[in-house]
């Protein structure tokens, strides 16, 4: 089986959530025997189209264009789509439909929910991380139910033996709060975590990409208050301190607007800290009763999840469930289940 991975093009130094899920289930299929080969849109024609199949991460308008010609060409491709909206299935599909009744009368609209619609609906097979996002998939953007197939983030086994000393050595600190991802995008939140850290007294650092913005401008001039929080600037997921920090650290925080579900949290809970997240995007289905749900419009809500969690003692309740259930060798597996649905294998 020869199967292409392909993604929007800024993918491999914006980094994040998908950039990890790439590399990651590369590997892994790779180990099964699975071909895996990352799209090259400077290839020949022919060689692009010597695959069995076509995988894309992300249903949004970076995806759109080569979506659209994989489908004049009649090439199979399956998405994992990386789609969630805080708002309900009924109002998507309702605002789609306006949409397509715009379309008729006004050539030129874009709509942000018209591009994982048609994406999805191309699509052979869409994988959804989460249960919450395969129902916005089915009845928001009117996916047949038989397409869908829900393939769970992962983590790297590697985290399970995370050492915290090579971060204590560097830093001083241990036992911290931490909030790993980027600084600036609205939907990550990290102005009101920063707020919230403020009104508590204990060891705190952040380590992220700043994305130039009004948001991260405020970030940075609210974190200089704060003598308690130290910012370190966006380490490679690979990085040995980034590793060590996950083990280092008492709580880790993401309380943003919504994910689906965080890999950084699902990193930081195998490497033993204890988890403060947002119930918004399917969290609750990845870390059960393991992790403390906050409030994200709430600074308050975010601070006192924060303060429980430092006053738990850390276990290996959710080190033993992430490691039963979201090893990115389980996620190969159930990919490649797909895979051979799609191809009759």
């Amino acid at each position: 089986m020869k199967i292409q991975f392909a993604c929007y093009q800024s993918v491999m130094f914006v980094h994040g959530g998908p950039h990890v899920a790439i590399i990651e289930t590369k590997a892994h299929l790779e180990q099964m025997g699975v071909k895996v080969e990352y799209f090259n849109m400077w290839d020949k024609k022919e060689s692009i189209l010597d695959c069995d199949l076509i995988q894309l991460f992300g249903a949004n308008l970076g995806n759109f264009h080569l979506a659209r010609d994989l489908k004049s060409r009649n090439t199979k491709f399956a998405v994992m789509p990386v789609f969630y909206s805080r708002h309900s299935a009924g109002v998507i599909r309702s605002a789609n439909a306006l949409y397509r009744g715009m379309r008729k009368m006004i050539r030129g609209i874009w709509w942000d929910w018209h591009f994982p619609r048609d994406i999805c609906q191309w699509a052979e097979a869409v994988m959804p991380n989460t249960i919450a996002e395969a129902n916005l998939i089915e009845k928001g953007l009117c996916v047949p139910k038989e397409k869908i197939h829900w393939i769970p983030n992962g983590v790297s086994e590697k985290f399970l033996s995370a050492d915290p000393e090579l971060f204590q050595n560097k830093y001083g600190i241990k036992d911290f709060i931490l909030n790993v991802g980027h600084i600036g995008p609205d939907r990550k939140n990290v102005l009101s975590l920063i707020r919230a850290l403020r009104r508590i007294d204990h060891p705190a650092v952040i380590i992220g990409q700043v994305v130039s913005s009004r948001e991260a401008e405020l970030c940075l001039k609210e974190a200089k208050k704060n003598k308690n929080l130290i910012l370190i600037d966006g380490l490679d997921h690979d990085s040995p301190l980034l590793t060590s920090a996950y083990a280092a650290c008492k709580v880790f925080a993401l309380p943003s607007k919504f994910e689906t579900p965080g890999i950084a949290a699902l990193e930081a809970g195998l490497a033993g800290a204890n988890i403060v997240i947002t119930p918004h995007g399917g969290t609750r289905e990845y870390f059960e009763d393991c992790a403390e749900y906050v409030n994200p419009y709430s600074i308050q809500s975010i601070r006192t999840g924060i303060e429980k969690a430092l006053n738990i003692k850390n276990t290996d309740l959710l080190k033993k469930h992430i490691r039963e259930n979201f090893l990115w060798s389980r996620v190969a597996e159930k990919m490649l289940d797909v895979y051979q649905i799609i191809l009759g294998k």
